[in-house]
């Protein structure tokens, strides 16, 4: 069901871990670009007209307007199951409780007496934040694209999720129920590249973004590509991906458990398991093939996510090396259920979440820890972090300098403008002097 990569004794690279070494699923952003291309292009030039055509071609439900009725998100609300309401609340709560730490407050430096460089942390006039809603319902992403944004101070949000045949044309009424609770009342059905593409543009109903966040497929990550620079994204997030770095303490019941949790999103999801313990990894396929045999979406999803390319157990000699695969790898979720598992992580350079110990499971992450689980995958995360609330603000440096604080450094501007044959540089400072730099400066 899973395959092996041993790379015990002479096999371990004693020049750093080569990426492609290592399980990771094929996905050819670039080629996916071809095909949403036109997409874009007749979302921008046809705007709505557009978006119900690609509803009908791509979801199977023909729409008559794309913005979702207030109406809609008032009776998902109503109707919505006390038990998920409440479990949405309290996920709510968390993730207000650790976004809001993270706002930034503006500094001031004083470079010198009469000169100060303050930096303000401005929030994103307005953000599109994509929800998926294809093979499952994702309410919790609702949750994690808002409550940053909000807390940031984002003035203006649309939500935006594929329309669902089932429910009319509607996105899933637990996401709108979720937008409901939040108190977004902008919401789009709108899903995959076109969605990306409406608040790229704008249509007559939606208005243009200056951002967008969340995750997606290969073609919401595509048109992420594209776009960028016309619009601000987050990150390409591909396929979810977990790995598991694990030693002879480690329950192979809740290994095996946690792979396959992350396996049942999507046939391209990785789970991957690193170990120095060989009889872990024998107990952990043996309870992979009797917990797959009594679950869920097992031929669809996770049968071919466990045997894919993506998927494997990579066997090492110890934890040193098992820290060395795992930064290499720079899993979107790094699991550490070892000895001393707090300091093991606190040794990992790349990941998107840890989660440490045999009760932070990566389900815990998705819906309640009070974490984001928007998440770098595919690598990514050895340069990337996840959405957080830093993420819809923007540094801006204010230089404020008297005539007499210029009057100090000025030499030193014109000499620097002059080395780099800028002299209409220097002539900008010497302008505020009668053309000419006091002497000795």
């Amino acid at each position: 069901m899973i395959s092996r990569i041993d790379l015990r004794g002479d096999a371990f690279p004693v020049n750093g871990i080569d990426r492609d070494l290592l399980p990771r699923a094929e996905l050819d952003v670039e080629a996916a670009l071809e095909k949403v291309r036109p997409i874009c292009d007749d979302v921008h030039h046809r705007g709505t007209a557009a978006l119900i055509d690609y509803a009908e071609r791509f979801d199977g439900v023909r729409i008559e307007r794309v913005r979702v009725p207030a109406e809609a998100l008032t009776r998902a609300l109503k109707e919505l199951d006390p038990a998920v309401r409440a479990a949405l609340e309290e996920s709510i709560r968390r993730a207000r409780l650790v976004h809001r730490e993270q706002r930034r407050t503006d500094t001031t430096v004083q470079v010198v007496p009469g000169g100060t460089v303050t930096e303000r942390w401005v929030p994103v006039e307005r953000v599109g934040l994509y929800v998926p809603g294809g093979r499952s319902v994702y309410p919790s992403s609702v949750i994690m694209n808002v409550v940053p944004a909000q807390e940031a101070g984002v003035g203006s949000m649309a939500v935006a999720s594929p329309p669902q045949a089932d429910f009319g044309g509607l996105p899933h009424p637990t996401i709108l129920a979720a937008c409901a609770l939040l108190g977004v009342d902008e919401v789009y059905a709108a899903g995959g590249a076109q969605a990306v593409a409406m608040f790229a543009y704008g249509t007559d109903e939606c208005r243009a973004a200056n951002m967008v966040t969340g995750p997606g497929n290969i073609w919401v990550a595509a048109a992420k590509r594209l776009l960028k620079g016309r619009i601000g994204i987050d990150a390409e997030a591909g396929p979810t991906e977990i790995a598991v770095l694990a030693d002879h303490t480690a329950d192979p019941v809740h290994v095996a458990a946690d792979l396959i949790s992350q396996a049942e999103h999507d046939p391209l999801a990785a789970s991957v398991l690193v170990t120095d313990s060989e009889e872990l990894a024998s107990a952990v396929e043996k309870e992979l093939e009797a917990q797959v045999a009594v679950t869920k979406h097992i031929e669809d999803r996770i049968v071919p996510a466990l045997g894919g390319r993506q998927s494997g157990i990579v066997l090492v000699d110890g934890i040193e090396q098992g820290l060395a695969v795992v930064d290499a790898y720079a899993a979107e979720h790094l699991e550490i259920q070892t000895e001393n598992a707090a300091e093991v992580a606190a040794r990992v350079r790349n990941a998107g979440a840890i989660f440490v110990g045999p009760y932070a499971p990566v389900s815990l992450g998705d819906y309640a820890a009070g974490s984001n689980h928007v998440l770098p995958t595919g690598g990514c995360a050895c340069h990337s972090s996840g959405l957080s609330v830093q993420s819809f603000l923007r540094g801006i440096h204010v230089v404020d300098y008297t005539r007499e604080a210029l009057a100090e450094v000025a030499g030193h501007v014109v000499t620097l403008a002059e080395a780099e044959d800028l002299p209409a540089h220097g002539a900008a400072v010497k302008a505020r002097f009668d053309w000419k730099v006091p002497d000795g400066k």
